[in-house]
Parts: C-alpha cells; structure tokens; sequence
C-alpha cells in the first residue's frame, strides 16, 4: 500500500494541537482595515480553533497529522 500525501497548501495553513483539534490563523485581515471596527480587529488576533466540520475536511487533507 503506497503512502498517502498530505496536501501541501494544508500543512502550511494549518497544524495541530495535542487534543486534535486544528488551529488556524484568523481570516479577513488581509486588508481592507480601515472599514473593519475595532473589536474585530481584536478579536481576530492570533489564531483560532476551527470548527467541527471544517476540521473534519482538513484532516482528510492531513492523513498523518494525528
């Protein structure tokens, strides 16, 4: 059985914790600042835990990071 492949662009927006949940880094703060308030830009410091279906569809893309 050959190995499987993890997908590239996964394993480098995404990692794991020790519990298995997948941590990533907020989305929307690319650009476009200026009209976001600032409670969303606080609150999108940082990463985050996504959740329970997206995480599921990342660790079909990530076999071995278990």
């Amino acid at each position: 059985m050959p190995k499987m492949k993890t997908k590239s662009s996964a394993k480098k927006r995404f990692k794991m914790t020790a519990s298995g949940r997948v941590k990533a880094g907020q989305a929307g703060k690319r650009h476009g600042m200026i009209k976001r308030t600032n409670k969303f830009l606080r609150d999108a410091r940082g990463t985050t835990l996504l959740s329970k279906p997206d995480e599921n569809i990342v660790k079909k893309y990530m076999p071995y990071a278990r």
